[in-house]
């Protein structure tokens, strides 16, 4: 009968429709209990449980990947940063093309919440997280855990814990990506033999830069970097031999951060950071400096527009002092409010991008709400570009269940 071959198109689809139903669920269940914490090992800071940081091999042992080449996405939050956290790896997923795996280091306090809510994000084939203890070494764990911020100091010792990750991206809790975590993570492919890590200047003008002005160390280039945005080579990173200006003898990653810490403690400001910009200071051919529409913060645009960049757009966003959460920058606010009340599956443009250039027209009576257009330019884009995928993922499934 006629009928037959129309029936039989319509009972593959529903078949292949099945199918991928079973195997998401089948993965959403492997995904929650790889990214469990084992608890046979208990963690806190300061205490030695296994090798030199407390790092165990099961503790740390990166989850499997089911196959997809993984993009490695770190971040600290302590005290109240949960919500930054979850608003900033939202926006890593929402927009990312190829798999992601977050390594988030918190406070035993908050492993609950981050569990609670990544487990019901429901899509799998995107991301897989970790959880793990905030970790010092045991000498001095009370000050570099207080150094700048609770915690923040933790970045400096990923490559010593992290040890079967190649390259990671680490971030600050106050970041949100405008475009896909895919463009930042190519930069990769631009380091040169020499280039370990990539990270964005402080400031772009020198007459505002903090740098060049105040600081009682060396600092990297003109204007310093500024490390809320850190592209890594862990691997390179682990093999380095490090100019320093503690002894003539080139040293290690892990051991030149206490000497340089001890030496330079009661001239740093901004922690971490600043040990950061003494050490690519003697080492200035292993960075790669991105340009700033990659780490684009208020100081950008307070005192008028000064990254020239962002022109083509901002690419990631960075609300550093807090702005996310007072009203002295609200252009900045109104991004994050965006992304935090945006719920997955809601059309991106009804639900993330019309909302927030409503709220960005309030804001015009400040310097950065004067260039609003530039906080949307590229969002704009990615929503659009990621739209076009979907279309044609569509598109390419139906062409398969009509040759059936």
């Amino acid at each position: 009968m006629r009928w037959r071959p129309a029936a039989r198109l319509v009972l593959l689809c529903l078949a292949f429709g099945f199918c991928s139903l079973l195997y998401a669920f089948s993965h959403r269940g492997d995904r929650n209990t790889e990214q469990e914490t084992p608890t046979s090992l208990p963690r806190r800071v300061g205490q030695r449980t296994g090798p030199r940081y407390g790092q165990s091999e099961e503790r740390y042992k990166i989850p499997v990947n089911h196959g997809m080449e993984a993009m490695h996405l770190a971040v600290v939050a302590c005290g109240s940063r949960l919500e930054e956290t979850i608003t900033m790896l939202k926006s890593a997923v929402l927009f990312s093309r190829k798999f992601l795996q977050f390594h988030i280091f918190a406070e035993d306090s908050l492993h609950y919440d981050f569990k609670t809510t990544l487990n019901g994000w429901t899509f799998p084939e995107k991301f897989k997280y970790t959880l793990y203890p905030i970790t010092f070494p045991t000498e001095n764990a009370a000050e570099w855990k207080k150094l700048f911020k609770p915690c923040a100091s933790q970045r400096l010792f990923l490559p010593l814990i992290l040890k079967e990750v190649d390259s990671l991206l680490y971030v600050d809790t106050d970041i949100l990506f405008l475009r896909p975590f895919d463009d930042i993570w190519s930069f990769l492919n631009n380091f040169n033999a020499t280039h370990i890590a990539a990270m964005a200047p402080e400031h772009e003008e020198p007459r505002i830069g903090w740098y060049n002005r105040f600081a009682r160390h060396p600092y990297y280039g003109k204007t310093g970097i500024n490390s809320g945005v850190m592209l890594m080579n862990m691997t390179r990173m682990r093999r380095k031999h490090f100019k320093n200006d503690m002894t003539t003898s080139r040293l290690h990653w892990g051991d030149l951060l206490l000497p340089l810490f001890k030496k330079y403690k009661l001239n740093i400001t901004w922690g971490d950071q600043d040990l950061l910009n003494i050490m690519f200071s003697h080492n200035p051919e292993s960075l790669f400096v991105f340009p700033c529409q990659w780490n684009y913060r208020p100081d950008h645009c307070i005192y008028g527009s000064n990254c020239h960049e962002a022109e083509d757009g901002i690419f990631v966003l960075h609300g550093n002092r807090g702005v996310y959460h007072d009203e002295k920058q609200p252009a900045f606010r109104a991004v994050y409010e965006a992304f935090r009340n945006y719920s997955f599956g809601n059309d991106l443009i009804h639900s993330l991008l019309n909302p927030l250039e409503l709220e960005l027209q309030k804001t015009v009576h400040t310097y950065c709400g004067r260039i609003h257009n530039l906080f949307t330019k590229q969002l704009t884009k990615t929503i659009e570009d990621l739209y076009r995928r979907q279309s044609n993922v569509r598109m390419h499934t139906n062409e398969e269940c009509s040759k059936q």
